[in-house]
């Protein structure tokens, strides 16, 4: 898609790694499970958790295990560990620029992990979240992203999703959204491969057009620099 803006009714924001960096948490809690469990790799169990709910990361790599518990841990010390959990570049400008009621977060965390980071890197607490905790099924499952389409009074196609993982882009894209892509994580091919509509940098390339015609609608802008 080559126009340099995107008109829609509602902007859904995944949480880590478009708002929040908390990747050294994310490294650090599942470096130490993949250890616990003695996989030979940490990081690959790190790249393969990102992006989806925790419990299915758990399910794919230890499918006779206890899920629940494995779950319960991982969730206890990723909420323990805020060290170094801030907002992304432009984040905080961005939301601010939008009305609450025509945005949401939809996160793979569970509700309480994600108030937690939200919380620690300094960002406004949303009116609308649809959370792990809130779904049956995960990215790239659509389920996430209808369901926050839904909540803005919204259909997913007159939406706007930001990811930065290439299983939200697959779940946005099969909800219908146009997908705008963050190089926070992801390379461009794998990006691109995924379905992203645009690439950008972060959220600091992004801007809301200021001009009201129509109180259904924003207008998403790529800023040229």
């Amino acid at each position: 898609m080559n126009a340099s803006s995107i008109r829609c009714r509602g902007v859904l924001f995944d949480l880590d790694g478009v708002l929040v960096d908390s990747t050294p948490a994310v490294a650090r809690v599942w470096a130490w499970w993949a250890r616990q469990h003695g996989f030979d790799d940490p990081d690959e169990v790190v790249r393969q958790a990102h992006g989806k709910p925790s419990i299915a990361t758990i399910r794919e790599l230890l499918p006779h295990a206890d899920h629940d518990a494995e779950n319960r841990e991982v969730e206890r010390r990723e909420i323990q560990d805020t060290d170094g959990v801030i907002p992304l570049p432009g984040a905080l400008e961005l939301l601010q620029a939008i009305p609450l009621e025509k945005w949401a977060i939809v996160t793979s965390c569970t509700r309480r992990l994600a108030e937690v980071r939200i919380a620690a890197a300094g960002l406004p607490k949303p009116k609308h979240m649809v959370t792990s905790t809130d779904i049956t099924n995960g990215k790239p499952h659509p389920e996430p992203y209808l369901k926050g389409a839904q909540i803005l009074g919204a259909t997913g196609a007159e939406c706007v999703v930001i990811e930065d993982a290439p299983a939200g882009i697959r779940a946005g894209k099969a909800a219908g959204a146009r997908v705008i892509a963050l190089r926070t994580t992801a390379g461009d091919a794998e990006l691109h491969e995924a379905g992203a509509d645009w690439i950008v940098n972060d959220c600091s390339d992004l801007s809301v057009d200021p001009r009201k015609d129509d109180k259904e609608f924003l207008l998403l802008r790529r800023r040229t620099k």
